[in-house]
């Protein structure tokens, strides 16, 4: 009997060696259109799987939602079919000199994140893979996009600790923006981190390419028709990124 992963609901011959991670499910559909042949595989409690071909080499794509526990588990699962190599691709948080519409390359991440710590102790880096980086910093230089490497900070807490909806809560999150600048950090978000240290202890390998959406001081937002064509680049960027590397 075949055995499938016990959330994803995926089995060993269902996905490729190397994977994208997205948050949004929707993303699935949008990603399927740039892959050769693909598959939509099963869905539970929202995850949803994609496995296509590009450039001949077998690629699947799953969503997972939002926050770092889920998207471990996603990471963890795939890991157990087989997926060696992954990207996250999604949306974070652009802090100074990144800016809204930049593609955000991390190098490494700030761990402020719970799940981190199930997998390692506190104080073990959070770096992506050399060569998934060297890929993406090859495919962003040739698509000649705005774009920005350095560290992220991943944090639980999105309305306590990155967006504000009121005055009460902006006075808690100005603090960690103070850090966050201090740090030279270029971006939050509530996976990279997680993503980082779950794969590199499990012996995967993992990188993270995040769209800068929102303005980590002013909270503006990027438009929904740049976000459109600039998440279609991202998708392209982190493809040929796992072709070339």
């Amino acid at each position: 009997m075949t055995e499938t992963a016990w959330y994803i609901g995926c089995a060993k011959e269902d996905v490729g060696e190397s994977a994208l991670l997205t948050g949004d499910r929707a993303r699935i559909d949008r990603i399927a259109a740039h892959l050769k042949e693909p598959r939509i595989l099963a869905e539970n409690r929202g995850l949803r799987t994609v496995t296509g071909l590009r450039g001949g080499m077998r690629v699947t794509a799953t969503a997972f939602g939002m926050g770092g526990p889920i998207a471990a588990i996603v990471l963890h699962e795939l890991f157990d079919l087989g997926v060696r190599r992954f990207i996250r691709v999604g949306t974070a948080m652009a802090m100074p000199p990144a800016g809204l519409g930049d593609m955000l390359l991390a190098d490494g991440a700030l761990a402020h994140d719970g799940t981190s710590r199930t997998y390692a102790p506190a104080g073990y880096p959070a770096v992506a893979d050399f060569d998934l980086g060297a890929a993406l910093r090859a495919a962003l230089v040739k698509r000649a996009l705005p774009w920005r490497a350095g560290l992220f900070g991943t944090y639980d807490g999105f309305y306590t600790e990155s967006f504000a909806l009121s005055a009460g809560e902006a006075v808690v999150i100005d603090k960690v923006r103070e850090e966050v600048r201090r740090l030279g950090l270029i971006a939050t978000d509530m996976e990279t981190a997680t993503l980082l240290t779950a794969g590199r202890v499990l012996g995967a390998r993992v990188a993270s390419l995040c769209l800068g959406t929102v303005d980590g001081l002013s909270q503006a937002k990027l438009d929904a028709d740049a976000l459109a064509a600039r998440e279609a680049d991202m998708f392209e960027i982190a493809l040929d990124a796992l072709a070339a590397g």
